[in-house]
């Protein structure tokens, strides 16, 4: 979706009803297929009013098509999605982040694996604009979830040119491509916030992990840590993963608020939690040789000779990143990541931040 393209649309939505308008953005392969808010000149301008920045702004450029994200473009894909003209800044900064050299999109887009980009809101955002961060924070029911999530995805398809059988080759896909995002529940964590122990001291921020739908890990019983993680280890360690025989790979542990006070208690840290799983989460190296002819592993993985020698899903301790999401009840969630991506956080500016009016 250029410039001009916008420019376009915004006439269009003008003077038709939503029934010709979703037709109008079929015919141009627009949409995700389900029904679309008609982005009218009035209803982006409220966005950009809202957003307070330079509308034409460069934020990003957005892989593999390689178009220019400016807050006019995302505030477009914004109203289509169903979004609120107060969370433009939302979808700004994880632009920027999805734009980020480290998470590869040009590979997240085009690969066949069912990759999606995850997006967790952090801090002041999450109450400001209505974000869910706990009982069903995966799932439907908040607006902001669903429509920022959703945004995300247009501005992948439409700035992007991330569509089904052009840019985006996955093999069949995953829900998580409709909308992913969720938010970090900070109030239950007994940690301090997950984006200022990754070094952005904001206010509000949000964190970037292109990888899976999210693994379901249950225990209702434990009341010691290592019984709940041995189980969070058990998921991790699957062959399936498409990091498995990728050393580079980041695992997402979403702990529930349950599971994560109960880890607490005995005196835990997120580094502990990350370091434990680092040890536990591992297959023989056999295993991993007859698996897969084709592994890029870190050099001192390479070097491993003795087939029975454990190694680990992933290179590094500090790849397994711990954050507590949700509400009531002991189900956790791993996201495994595509492999050759990187997570990212930056922080959320709002017009104040920017020395702009609001």
């Amino acid at each position: 979706m250029s410039t001009d393209a916008v420019a376009e649309i915004l006439e269009v939505a003008d003077d038709v009803t939503p029934e010709a308008f979703a037709g109008y953005c079929a015919e141009r392969g627009w949409g995700d297929g389900l029904p679309v808010v008609p982005p009218s000149q009035a209803r982006v301008a409220a966005m950009l009013d809202a957003y307070g920045g330079d509308p034409d702004e460069v934020v990003g450029v957005v892989a593999p098509r390689d178009g220019s994200a400016t807050p006019r473009t995302l505030a477009a894909n914004a109203v289509m999605a169903g979004c609120t003209p107060d969370v433009l800044p939302v979808l700004v900064a994880a632009t920027r982040a999805l734009t980020r050299p480290e998470v590869n999109l040009r590979g997240v887009q085009a690969t066949t694996h069912p990759v999606a980009p995850l997006l967790v809101v952090h801090g002041e955002a999450v109450t400001r604009h209505g974000f869910n961060p706990g009982l069903g924070t995966f799932g439907p029911g908040t607006r902001a979830n669903a429509t920022v999530g959703r945004a995300v995805r247009f501005v992948l398809m439409h700035v992007g040119g991330g569509r089904p059988g052009d840019g985006d080759a996955a093999t069949q896909g995953q829900p998580s491509k409709y909308t992913y995002c969720i938010a970090e529940n900070a109030d239950a964590s007994p940690w301090p916030a997950y984006h200022r122990s990754r070094g952005v001291d904001a206010p509000a921020a949000v964190t970037v992990h292109c990888g899976e739908n999210p693994h379901n890990v249950h225990d209702m019983e434990s009341d010691a840590p290592e019984r709940i993680l041995t189980k969070v280890a058990s998921v991790m360690t699957t062959l399936g993963a498409n990091h498995a025989p990728i050393s580079q790979g980041e695992y997402f542990v979403v702990l529930c608020p349950e599971h994560a006070a109960t880890v607490a208690r005995a005196g835990w840290e997120r580094s502990d939690v990350s370091g434990y799983l680092f040890q536990m989460a591992r297959l023989p190296a056999g295993v991993f040789h007859a698996a897969f002819d084709s592994r890029a592993w870190a050099p001192w993985m390479h070097a491993v000779h003795d087939p029975d020698e454990l190694l680990p899903m992933t290179a590094e301790p500090d790849h397994v990143r711990v954050l507590v999401a949700g509400g009531a009840g002991k189900h956790s969630c791993v996201v495994p990541s595509w492999g050759m991506t990187r997570s990212v956080t930056v922080p959320v500016e709002y017009p104040g931040d920017r020395g702009g009016s609001a």
